[in-house]
């Protein structure tokens, strides 16, 4: 029981003189960089930070952008989700597009080494996911991936043989249905390799094809995987280098010197990690802070060179959707010219 002494006082602490009838109470107040409707978390606000120019505007409306990917012609090729159309922006700028067979929902490319076009698609959203390939003019379809299979295919990234990782955006953050799947240079078997997770989304192979990367949109974790080879885990070769903050990692690129670049889908910004998953860098695209283009959900090397493509929308916040860019840390490897990560 409490003494009477110890009451008196606590009574003393408590007690408010008329004098004092409208203390001054201790108050959270916004900031400048609060403000905001994302802003930097502050375990991220000391990386180095360059904010991305506008390079072309796609449409007045926000269309949902994904699958940035440069063809073997060094056209960038990217998707309208919900459109069902694949997208051609030469260098001089001309905007041409196809259509994907009806609700295939594009949402990743990559660049097969004979040149056809890969393209992913969730399908429903809930099972009739897939893979198709095409002709760079669209024509031509084939399936590599039927829809039957079960998967939500989201995005793509060949190795030096021929084969290729896709990832499978089943599930929630509370029932981890989806994986990383890897596909032979024939195509005639899918082995699963990093299976369980929580909407598996990115994927991207270390420039020496011995390091598989992947990240969940629903569980927040950016995966490391050390391969022995193409579906083989090493010993003790799988760990978690980082947690997201807020929403929530989408599509991913490696650089010539390992970096991986991390698309935020719902925050308007890029984070770089180095070779081993350290975050050391981070791009910004105009407008998050007023809570425009925050959809920033892929991007592409051009080939040869340092610069970063990124597409991005503003959904239905007015100002449409579009490509921005900057100059990486590094080029793209060579093993990914004309490839989607």
């Amino acid at each position: 029981m409490m003494s009477r002494l110890a009451s008196a006082l606590l009574a003393a602490a408590f007690a408010v003189s008329p004098a004092a009838a409208a203390p001054t109470l201790p108050t959270l107040g916004y900031t400048a960089e609060l403000e905001g409707p994302v802003p930097i978390p502050p375990s991220e606000k000391g990386l180095q930070t360059i904010t991305a120019e506008p390079f072309f505007k796609v449409s007045d409306e926000g269309l949902q952008l994904e699958g940035a990917v440069f063809d073997r012609r060094g056209d960038l090729r990217f998707v309208d989700v919900f459109g069902d159309r694949v997208y051609r922006l030469t260098p001089d700028l001309q905007l041409t597009s196809f259509a994907t067979p009806a609700h295939f929902a594009p949402a990743g490319l990559a660049v097969h080494p004979d040149g056809r076009l890969f393209i992913a698609g969730l399908g429903n959203f809930k099972d009739t996911g897939g893979i198709i390939a095409t002709r760079p003019d669209g024509s031509k379809p084939e399936t590599i991936v039927p829809a039957g299979a079960g998967y939500l295919v989201d995005d793509i990234d060949f190795d030096a043989a021929g084969g290729f990782y896709f990832t499978d955006f089943r599930g929630t953050s509370s029932d981890p249905k989806g994986g990383v799947y890897y596909v032979s240079p024939d195509g005639k078997t899918t082995t699963p390799v990093l299976p369980n997770l929580a909407v598996a989304n990115g994927v991207a192979l270390s420039p020496d094809g011995r390091t598989l990367w992947a990240d969940e949109l629903s569980g927040g974790v950016l995966h490391k995987v050390e391969l022995s080879d193409a579906t083989t885990i090493a010993p003790f070769g799988t760990s978690v280098p980082y947690h997201f903050i807020g929403p929530a990692p989408d599509s991913m690129r490696v650089d010539a010197d390992g970096n991986l670049y991390v698309a935020i889908y719902g925050q308007g910004r890029i984070l770089v990690f180095n070779a081993t998953g350290l975050p050391i860098g981070q791009i910004l695209i105009p407008g998050r802070d007023s809570g425009h283009n925050l959809r920033s959900t892929s991007m592409a090397f051009k080939p040869g060179t340092r610069e970063l493509y990124i597409v991005a929308s503003d959904a239905r916040g007015g100002e449409g959707c579009g490509i921005y860019r900057v100059q990486a840390f590094a080029e793209a490897p060579a093993r990914h010219a004309g490839q989607e990560q």
